[in-house]
Protein backbone atom coordinates (compact mmCIF):
# COMPACT_ATOMS: atom_id res chain seq x y z
CA UNK A 1 0.00 0.00 0.00
CA UNK A 2 1.42 2.95 -0.88
CA UNK A 3 1.89 6.05 1.79
CA UNK A 4 -0.81 8.25 -0.01
CA UNK A 5 -3.44 4.95 0.54
CA UNK A 6 -2.64 4.40 3.80
CA UNK A 7 -3.04 8.47 4.62
CA UNK A 8 -6.83 7.85 2.91
CA UNK A 9 -7.72 4.93 4.24
CA UNK A 10 -6.92 5.93 8.25
CA UNK A 11 -8.58 9.25 8.14
CA UNK A 12 -11.36 8.43 6.62
CA UNK A 13 -11.63 5.18 8.61
CA UNK A 14 -11.74 7.79 12.03
CA UNK A 15 -14.49 9.07 10.29
CA UNK A 16 -12.75 12.42 8.75
CA UNK A 17 -12.72 14.05 5.33
CA UNK A 18 -9.50 13.78 3.44
CA UNK A 19 -8.88 17.28 2.28
CA UNK A 20 -5.57 17.14 0.96
CA UNK A 21 -1.69 15.38 1.51
CA UNK A 22 1.36 16.56 0.62
CA UNK A 23 5.26 15.73 1.28
CA UNK A 24 8.04 17.77 0.87
CA UNK A 25 11.41 16.98 -0.40
CA UNK A 26 12.75 17.25 3.28
CA UNK A 27 10.63 14.43 4.47
CA UNK A 28 7.92 16.94 6.07
CA UNK A 29 4.11 14.82 5.47
CA UNK A 30 1.34 17.35 5.71
CA UNK A 31 -2.36 16.15 5.99
CA UNK A 32 -5.32 18.21 5.89
CA UNK A 33 -8.43 17.23 7.22
CA UNK A 34 -11.98 18.20 7.80
CA UNK A 35 -15.13 17.42 9.50
CA UNK A 36 -17.99 14.99 7.14
CA UNK A 37 -20.30 17.59 5.19
CA UNK A 38 -23.01 16.94 7.96
CA UNK A 39 -20.98 17.29 10.60
CA UNK A 40 -19.96 20.93 9.43
CA UNK A 41 -23.27 21.58 8.74
CA UNK A 42 -23.96 21.12 12.04
CA UNK A 43 -21.52 23.57 13.11
CA UNK A 44 -18.42 21.52 13.87
CA UNK A 45 -15.10 22.09 13.72
CA UNK A 46 -11.35 20.41 13.24
CA UNK A 47 -9.86 21.18 17.06
CA UNK A 48 -6.76 20.30 18.62
CA UNK A 49 -7.72 17.01 19.74
CA UNK A 50 -8.90 15.80 16.39
CA UNK A 51 -5.62 16.73 14.97
CA UNK A 52 -3.96 14.42 18.07
CA UNK A 53 -5.95 11.36 17.34
CA UNK A 54 -5.58 11.76 13.55
CA UNK A 55 -1.23 12.14 14.07
CA UNK A 56 -1.46 9.12 16.52
CA UNK A 57 -3.12 6.64 14.71
CA UNK A 58 -1.14 7.78 11.19
CA UNK A 59 1.73 7.37 13.13
CA UNK A 60 1.17 3.93 13.69
CA UNK A 61 0.21 3.34 10.25
CA UNK A 62 2.63 4.86 8.39
CA UNK A 63 5.47 2.74 10.75
CA UNK A 64 3.48 -0.38 10.18
CA UNK A 65 3.99 0.86 5.83
CA UNK A 66 7.50 1.83 6.18
CA UNK A 67 6.94 4.80 4.84
CA UNK A 68 9.71 6.81 4.41
CA UNK A 69 9.13 10.43 6.22
CA UNK A 70 10.82 12.46 8.80
CA UNK A 71 7.90 14.83 10.45
CA UNK A 72 4.19 14.40 10.05
CA UNK A 73 1.36 17.66 10.68
CA UNK A 74 -2.00 17.03 10.46
CA UNK A 75 -4.13 20.31 10.48
CA UNK A 76 -7.31 22.00 9.21
CA UNK A 77 -7.45 23.38 5.67
CA UNK A 78 -8.22 26.78 6.56
CA UNK A 79 -10.48 29.02 5.50
CA UNK A 80 -9.11 28.88 1.53
CA UNK A 81 -10.02 25.10 1.79
CA UNK A 82 -8.85 23.53 -1.48
CA UNK A 83 -10.95 21.83 -3.62
CA UNK A 84 -9.78 18.62 -5.41
CA UNK A 85 -12.25 16.16 -5.90
CA UNK A 86 -15.75 15.52 -7.47
CA UNK A 87 -16.94 15.40 -3.48
CA UNK A 88 -15.72 18.88 -2.91
CA UNK A 89 -17.41 20.77 -5.50
CA UNK A 90 -20.81 19.10 -4.78
CA UNK A 91 -20.05 19.96 -0.83
CA UNK A 92 -19.86 23.64 -1.46
CA UNK A 93 -22.18 24.41 -4.26
CA UNK A 94 -22.69 27.55 -3.59
CA UNK A 95 -20.31 29.43 -2.76
CA UNK A 96 -17.40 31.69 -3.82
CA UNK A 97 -14.88 30.04 -5.17
CA UNK A 98 -11.61 30.76 -6.83
CA UNK A 99 -10.15 28.42 -9.95
CA UNK A 100 -6.89 28.31 -11.60
CA UNK A 101 -7.50 26.95 -14.88
CA UNK A 102 -5.02 24.81 -17.11
CA UNK A 103 -5.50 26.60 -20.10
CA UNK A 104 -6.40 30.01 -20.59
CA UNK A 105 -10.28 31.60 -21.34
CA UNK A 106 -10.61 34.48 -23.04
CA UNK A 107 -6.85 35.51 -22.14
CA UNK A 108 -7.16 34.48 -18.50
CA UNK A 109 -6.58 31.49 -16.09
CA UNK A 110 -8.16 32.56 -12.95
CA UNK A 111 -11.92 33.23 -12.20
CA UNK A 112 -13.71 34.43 -9.19
CA UNK A 113 -17.15 33.72 -8.52
CA UNK A 114 -20.35 31.68 -7.28
CA UNK A 115 -19.55 27.74 -7.99
CA UNK A 116 -23.03 26.25 -9.32
CA UNK A 117 -23.73 22.60 -10.46
CA UNK A 118 -24.72 21.62 -13.82
CA UNK A 119 -27.31 18.75 -14.54
CA UNK A 120 -24.90 15.61 -15.93
CA UNK A 121 -26.00 14.23 -19.10
CA UNK A 122 -26.19 10.39 -19.66
CA UNK A 123 -23.28 8.69 -19.69
CA UNK A 124 -21.43 12.13 -18.91
CA UNK A 125 -19.67 13.31 -15.79
CA UNK A 126 -21.48 16.26 -13.98
CA UNK A 127 -20.66 19.53 -15.25
CA UNK A 128 -19.74 22.96 -13.20
CA UNK A 129 -20.58 26.62 -13.93
CA UNK A 130 -19.05 29.57 -12.65
CA UNK A 131 -21.14 32.61 -12.49
CA UNK A 132 -18.93 35.90 -12.19
CA UNK A 133 -18.95 39.37 -12.80
CA UNK A 134 -17.09 41.34 -15.35
CA UNK A 135 -17.15 44.47 -14.03
CA UNK A 136 -20.41 44.95 -16.22
CA UNK A 137 -22.37 42.24 -16.08
CA UNK A 138 -22.61 38.79 -15.11
CA UNK A 139 -21.30 35.78 -16.83
CA UNK A 140 -21.28 32.06 -16.84
CA UNK A 141 -18.02 29.93 -17.79
CA UNK A 142 -19.00 26.20 -17.51
CA UNK A 143 -16.08 23.99 -16.60
CA UNK A 144 -15.21 20.44 -16.06
CA UNK A 145 -12.85 19.20 -13.61
CA UNK A 146 -10.34 17.98 -15.77
CA UNK A 147 -9.92 21.82 -16.97
CA UNK A 148 -9.19 22.82 -13.08
CA UNK A 149 -5.26 23.36 -12.60
CA UNK A 150 -6.72 24.41 -8.92
CA UNK A 151 -9.65 25.71 -6.93
CA UNK A 152 -9.94 26.80 -3.52
CA UNK A 153 -12.79 28.48 -1.37
CA UNK A 154 -12.96 32.54 -1.32
CA UNK A 155 -13.35 33.35 2.29
CA UNK A 156 -16.20 35.18 3.37
CA UNK A 157 -15.25 38.07 5.28
CA UNK A 158 -18.02 40.59 6.86
CA UNK A 159 -16.19 44.35 8.03
CA UNK A 160 -19.71 45.91 8.23
CA UNK A 161 -20.07 45.21 12.00
CA UNK A 162 -16.14 46.89 12.96
CA UNK A 163 -16.98 50.21 10.76
CA UNK A 164 -20.49 50.53 12.57
CA UNK A 165 -18.80 50.67 16.32
CA UNK A 166 -15.80 52.74 15.19
CA UNK A 167 -18.28 55.00 14.36
CA UNK A 168 -19.83 55.05 17.22
CA UNK A 169 -16.79 55.55 19.11
CA UNK A 170 -15.64 58.26 16.82
CA UNK A 171 -18.65 60.21 17.50
CA UNK A 172 -18.38 59.16 21.54
CA UNK A 173 -14.55 59.93 20.71
CA UNK A 174 -15.02 63.56 20.11
CA UNK A 175 -17.77 64.43 22.73
CA UNK A 176 -15.02 63.38 25.33
CA UNK A 177 -12.61 65.47 23.62
CA UNK A 178 -14.77 68.36 23.67
CA UNK A 179 -15.89 67.44 27.78
CA UNK A 180 -11.86 67.46 27.89
CA UNK A 181 -11.67 71.41 26.41
CA UNK A 182 -14.29 72.30 28.61
CA UNK A 183 -12.27 70.82 31.61
CA UNK A 184 -9.17 72.34 30.79
CA UNK A 185 -9.94 75.53 30.50
CA UNK A 186 -11.90 75.60 33.71
CA UNK A 187 -9.02 74.63 35.19
CA UNK A 188 -6.35 76.66 33.59
CA UNK A 189 -8.82 79.21 35.00
CA UNK A 190 -8.81 78.23 38.51
CA UNK A 191 -4.98 77.67 38.18
CA UNK A 192 -4.48 81.35 36.97
CA UNK A 193 -6.75 82.27 40.13
CA UNK A 194 -4.51 80.36 42.34
CA UNK A 195 -1.55 81.66 40.86
CA UNK A 196 -2.72 85.39 41.44
CA UNK A 197 -3.82 84.22 44.96
CA UNK A 198 -0.08 82.88 45.69
CA UNK A 199 1.27 85.81 44.22
CA UNK A 200 -0.51 88.25 46.45
CA UNK A 201 0.14 85.90 49.60
CA UNK A 202 4.13 85.81 48.82
CA UNK A 203 4.39 89.76 48.27
CA UNK A 204 2.89 90.34 52.11
CA UNK A 205 4.69 90.76 54.93
CA UNK A 206 3.29 87.43 57.07
CA UNK A 207 4.04 85.28 53.93
CA UNK A 208 7.88 86.68 53.52
CA UNK A 209 8.15 85.57 57.26
CA UNK A 210 6.83 82.08 56.98
CA UNK A 211 9.26 81.87 53.36
CA UNK A 212 12.32 82.55 56.09
CA UNK A 213 11.33 79.92 58.48
CA UNK A 214 10.78 77.52 55.43
CA UNK A 215 14.01 78.33 54.45
CA UNK A 216 15.97 77.77 57.54
CA UNK A 217 15.00 73.84 57.75
CA UNK A 218 13.12 74.91 60.90
CA UNK A 219 10.70 72.62 62.03
CA UNK A 220 8.11 73.80 65.04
Amino acid sequence: MSWQAAVEKTVIGLGYDLVDCERSAGGLLRVYIDKLADQALAGEVISVDDCEKVTRQLQYVLEVENADYQRLEVSSPGLDRPLNKAADYARFTGEQIEITLKLAFQGRKRYSGELQALDAAEGEAAGWRLVFNDGKQDQALDFSLDEVRSAKLVPAIDFKGRKSKPAAGESQDKTNKADGKKAASKKKKQSNAKARQQQDDEESPAAAGKDDKVDGGLDQ
